[in-house]
């Protein structure tokens, strides 16, 4: 996985959730934002302080979270 240095997390903000740069902006509101339509520069115009290589790490953070993988079933 490349170097996600913009995704932290901290128990005591927003209970460890994974976040953007200790912020309490986590990474599921920003794929949950984007999934709702939004798009990156409304984002950016929303959250003026977060920048664009945060959203960018946060999709690549949730696709991460989330590939496929194949586990193998035994044979009864």
């Amino acid at each position: 996985m490349e170097n996600l240095d913009r995704i932290t997390h901290n128990p005591a903000v927003m209970g460890g959730q994974a976040c953007i740069r200790g912020m309490r902006v986590t990474v599921s509101m920003i794929v949950g934002m984007i999934g709702t339509g939004l798009s990156k520069r409304e984002l950016l115009a929303l959250y003026p302080y977060l920048e664009a290589a945060d959203i960018d790490q946060a999709l690549a953070y949730a696709a991460w979270r989330l590939r496929e993988r194949e586990v193998p079933i035994a044979a009864g």
